[in-house]
């Protein structure tokens, strides 16, 4: 299961400010692992899943993007396309594979919270396609 949530930009002329909500912490339960990221125009990152790890992504943006997930294997790949400017949180249930695809000009800024460690010996990411190239 995957639950997106539009963040309200309460900055002022200083810029920006997004606040992460409790319940995205209460989904995690603790916050063990953090990694931010930008995805360029025309790439994707993700289409894969995690078997134990729970997984929060906060996609800042600044032109049009897609999200595509699944609810596991051999479930039907749903897909959500956002424009314009903005902030929002994704929760990623396990066995959900999900991807992101810069369909902008912009890049986008992408911090990923998980509630377990990131191990390259044992990495709890499994490949699943659920987003490919756009055909723009």
């Amino acid at each position: 299961m995957v639950r997106i949530v539009e963040l309200e930009d309460r900055g002022d002329q200083r810029g920006s400010s997004f606040t992460l909500q409790g319940r995205q912490f209460a989904f995690l339960g603790s916050v063990v692992d953090v990694h931010l990221s930008t995805t360029l125009p025309g790439h994707i990152r993700g289409n894969h899943f995690h078997r134990l790890r729970r997984e929060v992504l906060v996609v800042r943006f600044e032109d049009s993007w897609t999200l595509a997930w699944d609810r596991g294997e051999g479930t039907v790949s749903e897909i959500r396309k956002f424009d314009g400017v903005g902030t929002v949180v994704i929760e990623i249930e396990p066995l959900a594979s999900h991807a992101v695809r810069n369909d902008g000009q912009r890049p986008l800024l992408i911090l990923a919270m998980t509630n377990g460690p990131y191990d390259p010996a044992k990495p709890d990411s499994y490949s699943r396609i659920v987003l490919t190239a756009s055909r723009v």
